[in-house]
């Protein structure tokens, strides 16, 4: 489109901006875009169920690590049980000989204990970091096939939050929570199994403690589960900050929005703290509660037990309560630590909650079953009374209709917000018509496959994204097996082989995140050379020249036809050059096609291209 504020566009301007960022929206606003995120509830089994079918691939190591569980919750109470055992039978009775046989029992068991206790610790980190594996290669999968509307309306920080720390919490509790819950479950139930044949009397007096136990838990579960929710909620909403406010940083510094943006981001870290500081105080106050409970108890049984030995079972009974107070110490101690695994539990449901939510989110539309691949496109694009919207209930684009022919060059020219990306999106596919037809060498484009259309598809935009690799690498991108001798002819055919060549390494130049490290202009012409070497069949420039200079883009000019020649082309235009030369000139004023024809019979028409093209040419060093 026509240069400065006559015509000016980014390739978003024909939306309404959704994307959050940090420098437009209050602390407040922030927090109620995640509002949907909460009300969840505490335990799903049912999503609980879900997390554990990614160990299916992995049944023999998962049974196997439940064996092994299994035999780790009957071992320390065996310990305790062989403890109290020679002390009440060799050693009160002075059966040395025996003694060495409790001796090498304890240690056998002991091996045992550490034996399992190895394998049972390597097989379940294992068995986690398998999962998480699967999981964030299935999550980048579905990623992949969402449509542009989803991204144009989540938040960066919010994906990536889901791809790092809301699987790194599934995979804590599917290694930890399950397996080590069943061990202190199982210590619990064998211990408390031991003392019943013991002394069933003392027992008795520990089950007076399951009825405080219950109500505490009950207490705080609710208070620990809605706490583990606004932490997850919390970071999420740190780190969507922080990686829009990186993206956005020379927005940021342009407008000198520093300190308003620090002021939104500490009231998110703020905010963040709080609520990690509600759970911790929640748990600092269950954990001594518990503590105390323990204590009491095993108190009230020094009492109980000590007068019985003393007065009643004499020196043969000091055995049995000391092994009565091993097995209690381990019907007591994992009561703390399955506190802890409900937390963890709380933070895995959490984490769980958001990444199957995000899997579990269609497309708004998707491919037709029946539609087919077409291997070569010819490049007969036409719109017929095309109506569309993102919000189909705002349309962007009223009943426009063209035809643009093989091979012929389609300048697009408007004002912002006239509709210009919305035509390119729609040849691209990446949304659907809401009204009308768009055929692609007479086919219905709902009937032809999207990777079957992109793959004879190039687009070089105004603000393009290099990936962190070789400038080799980088123009390689859309012919992956295309050859260095390839890729130098794309570059030379574009008559900018010199300008590659001045970079440090020259092609083997490493680029660095979003292409830092080399200019704007370097960058797009990276982009031009990654557009030839594909060698589509339909090409779209957006913007594509907006940050070459004036001198480059003289060089470029005549790439630029070499490359427009024999494909079907659409440029969104940023310099009167590329216009002049366009086939068709498609004017649009609020998402209808007011004119078309060529530059010159648009000047002699004397309408909206006219004016626009009087007011351009009055600006002072117009890049004419």
């Amino acid at each position: 489109m026509i240069s400065g504020n006559v015509m000016k566009s980014s390739g978003r301007s024909d939306r309404n901006e959704t994307q959050m960022k940090p420098a437009n929206l209050s602390l407040t606003q922030i927090q109620r875009a995640d509002l949907r995120e909460r009300q969840q509830r505490p335990l799903e089994f049912g999503l609980i169920k879900r997390m554990f079918t990614y160990t299916r691939p992995y049944a023999w190591k998962r049974n196997l690590l439940i064996l092994l569980t299994l035999t780790r919750a009957t071992q320390l109470p065996l310990l305790a049980w062989a403890v109290g055992t020679t002390i009440s039978g060799p050693i009160s009775h002075g059966q040395s000989d025996l003694l060495v046989v409790g001796v090498l029992v304890y240690a056998g068991l002991a091996f045992s204990t550490d034996f399992v206790f190895h394998f049972r610790q390597r097989y379940a980190l294992e068995l986690g970091e398998s999962v998480m594996h699967d999981l964030r290669n299935e999550l980048f999968v579905h990623l992949q096939r969402l449509p542009m509307s989803f991204y144009n309306t989540t938040r960066l920080g919010r994906i990536i939050s889901r791809m790092t720390s809301d699987i790194e919490t599934i995979r804590i509790g599917v290694q930890d929570v399950l397996f080590v819950s069943l061990v202190n479950l199982g210590q619990m139930v064998v211990s408390a199994a031991l003392m019943l044949y013991y002394d069933w009397a003392l027992f008795s007096v520990i089950l007076a403690m399951a009825p405080i136990l219950w109500s505490l838990n009950r207490y705080f579960r609710k208070r620990l589960s809605r706490g583990t929710r606004q932490v997850q909620e919390s970071f999420s909403r740190v780190t969507s900050a922080i990686a829009e406010s990186v993206s956005g940083i020379r927005v940021t510094q342009g407008f000198v929005r520093q300190a308003t943006n620090l002021g939104i981001f500490r009231g998110l870290i703020t905010d963040h703290s709080r609520n990690n500081l509600d759970v911790a105080r929640t748990s600092a106050k269950l954990t001594p509660l518990l503590e105390l409970n323990s204590q009491f108890f095993i108190a009230v049984l020094i009492l109980l037990g000590g007068y019985r030995a003393l007065y009643v079972d004499g020196v043969s009974g000091i055995g049995d309560l000391i092994q009565f107070f091993f097995l209690a110490n381990l019907f007591f101690s994992p009561v703390q630590t399955l506190g802890n695994q409900f937390n963890q539990a709380m933070t895995a449901m959490a984490g769980a909650e958001r990444v199957f939510r995000l899997l579990d989110r269609e497309p708004e539309w998707q491919d037709d079953p029946d539609s087919e691949n077409v291997p070569n496109i010819q490049g007969h694009i036409e719109f017929r009374q095309v109506t569309f919207g993102y919000d189909p209930k705002r349309p962007v684009l009223h009943d426009v209709s063209f035809v643009a022919n093989p091979g012929q060059t389609i300048a697009l020219v408007g004002h912002t917000g006239s509709g210009k990306s919305s035509i390119i999106n729609l040849i691209s596919k990446f949304y659907l018509s809401t009204a009308g037809e768009v055929l692609i060498d007479g086919r219905d484009i709902r009937a032809i496959a999207g990777l079957s259309l992109h793959r004879q598809m190039g687009t070089v935009q105004q603000q393009n994204f290099l990936f962190t690799g070789t400038v080799m690498e980088n123009i390689r991108f859309g012919r992956p097996e295309a050859t260095d001798e390839e890729v130098v002819a794309a570059v030379e055919s574009l008559d900018c082989l010199d300008l590659i060549a001045v970079l440090s390494r020259g092609f083997a130049t490493v680029v660095g995140e979003r292409g830092s490290g080399i200019s704007l202009g370097q960058r797009q012409l990276v982009c031009f050379a990654r557009a030839m070497l594909a060698d589509p069949r339909i090409l779209i420039l957006d913007e594509a020249t907006s940050s070459i200079d004036t001198v480059t883009e003289a060089r470029l000019q005549a790439a630029l036809e070499k490359l427009l020649r024999s494909r079907t082309s659409f440029v969104v235009a940023h310099r009167l050059s590329t216009i002049r030369n366009a086939d068709q000139v498609l004017v649009l004023d609020q998402g209808r096609l007011m004119e078309r024809g060529t530059h010159d019979e648009l000047l002699q028409v004397g309408g909206i291209y006219a004016g626009l093209y009087e007011q351009f040419s009055q600006e002072k060093n117009a890049p004419v």
